[in-house]
């Protein structure tokens, strides 16, 4: 994924406002893929990719579609914004393991889960 600037993290989260809050944890997860296979595509073809864009999380975030942002003391978008940096956490730390071999390569066909979880129900990963 290409660097992340401040002005990526307010379009995702904005992106993640047109989700439901229960599914939005997976939906931030699913930006974070999209924007790095989407560099990755990038790098190998010297395009950017048809659906995600450019490598960018902006990018990925506004081929879904976004909420008008909001200020940063609305609840659900501050709530938004705390899943798009926790993702982005999770990936950062994932692809680190990754490299030193002190993790298999992530495969997505269950939804990871955080203790607490959003008021809607939505877990988080730990």
């Amino acid at each position: 994924m290409r660097p992340v600037l401040h002005t990526d993290l307010i379009t995702a989260a904005s992106a993640l406002l047109t989700v439901p809050r229960g599914q939005r944890w997976r939906a931030a997860r699913d930006l974070v893929m999209q924007a790095d296979a989407a560099d990755r595509y990038r790098q190998r073809t010297g395009k950017a990719h048809a659906d995600w864009g450019n490598g960018t999380l902006m990018a990925a975030a506004l081929a879904r579609g976004v909420a008008p942002e909001r200020r940063p003391d609305d609840p659900d978008y501050a709530e938004a914004l705390i899943l798009v940096l926790e993702a982005l956490r999770i990936w950062r730390l994932r692809k680190r393991l990754r490299r030193e071999g002190r993790l298999a390569p992530l495969r997505f066909s269950a939804p990871e889960t955080m203790p607490g979880g959003d008021a809607a129900g939505e877990s988080r990963p730990a």
